[in-house]
């Protein structure tokens, strides 16, 4: 009996990006609650922690998307530069 096919999936789907943004998103959350449990200064870091968070998910977002971006152009750029000279000859 054969096993089953497996299925590889890509690192960067969106599904694991949302799922990402959530957990981290909730990991400053407890945090923030512990830390305002225990200095007793409720919601302040909770607010502050989810904050930076959310920024910091974002700032990662455009950092990989503008990697992404960059990599894609070089591609094009070399298909292009391969297919002018595939033209001459």
């Amino acid at each position: 009996m054969k096993p089953p096919p497996t299925v590889k999936t890509a690192t960067d789907d969106k599904l694991g990006k949302g799922i990402d943004v959530a957990l981290v998103t909730l990991v400053f959350l407890g945090f923030g609650y512990l830390l305002d449990r225990w200095l007793d200064t409720k919601p302040v870091f909770m607010v502050v922690l989810v904050c930076v968070a959310l920024i910091g998910e974002f700032v990662r977002f455009w950092y990989d998307y503008d990697s992404r971006m960059r990599v894609l152009e070089a591609e094009r750029a070399e298909r292009r530069v391969s297919g002018s000279q595939g033209k001459r000859a």
